[in-house]
């Protein structure tokens, strides 16, 4: 009897065992999986009305230099990567800058021509970092972006630089759709810092 409730106990033990193997080895999978995330970030502020239907040249450019934005863990894994593609991003970045220049009042174009006003979007920086969060059971994501507008007319170049800061703790690794959802939120408010600089408004009406 002795040896049949060993040999159960034993059985029983090396299941649940493997059990928390299995269970810690999806775990970490799941964090080691890499993110591809498709951005849609809009500018929701009203924007200066100062065009007269002028034509404006813009243009969207990545000043990145990677793809590669951070990691979905602090540990290093290098299958870990969260990537936002510039191919997918520029000409979301492109549409939103012409709607926002067309409900400033003017034309918006992406050909060039001399004498037109410019207006260059460039998408600086866009990090995901991990701090230190203040509670040892969560973990910390420390989100920046920086749009920089460069606006061109008449021999004159305003630069206006916009950065945009968000921190988010959790207890479970933010999926894909989080990440996604935050990382918009976090570009739509560097857009609508941008669009509603009165002092580009005014270079390209001058």
């Amino acid at each position: 009897m002795h040896r049949r409730h060993f040999i159960t106990h034993s059985i029983v033990t090396r299941g649940i065992q493997l059990l928390c193997a299995l269970l810690a080895s999806l775990w970490l999978a799941g964090c080691a999986s890499p993110h591809y995330l498709t951005l849609s970030p809009t500018r929701s502020v009203d924007v200066p009305q100062t065009g007269q239907g002028q034509s404006v040249t813009v243009i969207a450019q990545d000043g990145r230099e990677s793809d590669v934005i951070g990691r979905r863990s602090h540990t290093g894994m290098s299958t870990a990567t969260i990537t936002v593609s510039s191919h997918e991003l520029i000409p979301r970045l492109q549409q939103e800058a012409e709607r926002a220049v067309r409900d400033m009042g003017f034309s918006p174009t992406t050909e060039e021509a001399e004498g037109r006003p410019l207006l260059i979007l460039e998408l600086a920086r866009l990090d995901y970092l991990h701090g230190d969060s203040s509670q040892p059971v969560l973990d910390e994501a420390r989100l920046e972006g920086v749009f920089r507008a460069i606006a061109q007319h008449k021999g004159t170049t305003y630069t206006g630089t916009y950065t945009s800061r968000r921190t988010q703790s959790f207890a479970v690794k933010p999926g894909e759709a989080a990440n996604t959802r935050m990382l918009n939120d976090l570009l739509s408010d560097g857009l609508n810092r941008a669009f509603s600089d009165r002092d580009l408004a005014k270079l390209l009406a001058r």
